[in-house]
């Protein structure tokens, strides 16, 4: 069968955004109720959720988690979201509460940090019907245990190990549904699909870095009257 090209339509106001490598279309996707999601943006900057082409975002970041900024990021997003819940800092029965909120706030899932007891990760399966990531920073997870627990997906987050942890992981569990990092260029991103990954995980540039890029073409010849 021909292979067409794919129409794209942008508008006068909406053609400058924040695309995610091209290369990550060569991952085969994990299909999450019936939606296909192959990128994923790694930020809880809502002005780049909202101008950003990723399939999805997934809302992780330093501090305890707070339902106001799962509300407002869930609102904001034209996309599904995959919301941290804690699991390192934050454990216990708040995690679960958090993951509780964030399904009924309509998040397609909850990330939960790689110091997560498996415990909580079976406590948590029993409570919520949405799936349940779990993060991979090292070869030494005990994956058969992460998944007997109730993980639904891997977010294998390793820096410049991420492609061998992939592997490795591919080898004995074939068909677990695996996110991971990309890395920051191109080669990076294709050695951890080649690895095994599903889906990457692509971190923007912040605001003020695109800022500073338009505030130095503003500065150019042509905008000076």
């Amino acid at each position: 069968m021909e292979k067409y090209n794919i129409p794209e339509i942008d508008g006068n106001l909406r053609k400058h955004m924040v695309r995610v490598p091209q290369v990550i279309e060569q991952v085969s996707g994990i299909r999450i109720f019936g939606k296909l999601i192959k990128s994923l943006v790694f930020t809880t900057d809502v002005a780049i959720i909202r101008n950003c082409n990723a399939n999805a975002v997934i809302a992780v970041y330093p501090f305890t988690p707070q339902p106001i900024i799962t509300h407002s990021i869930i609102n904001c997003s034209d996309v599904p979201v995959f919301c941290g819940v804690g699991g390192g800092t934050t454990t216990g029965k708040r995690v679960t509460n958090l993951a509780e909120d964030a399904e009924f706030q309509g998040a397609m899932g909850v990330v939960v940090n790689a110091p997560t007891p498996n415990e909580t990760l079976e406590y948590l399966s029993c409570k919520i019907d949405i799936p349940i990531v779990i993060t991979v920073v090292s070869e030494k997870t005990d994956i058969e245990k992460r998944l007997e627990s109730g993980a639904s997906i891997l977010n294998v987050s390793g820096a410049s190990n991420t492609a061998k942890i992939v592997s490795d992981i591919r080898k004995d569990f074939p068909d677990v549904p695996i996110i991971a990092t990309g890395g920051p260029t191109q080669e990076s991103i294709l050695r951890t699909i080649d690895a095994g990954a599903n889906a990457i995980t692509f971190t923007p540039p912040s605001s003020g870095e695109i800022f500073k890029m338009m505030m130095n073409n503003y500065r150019g010849e042509k905008y000076i009257i």
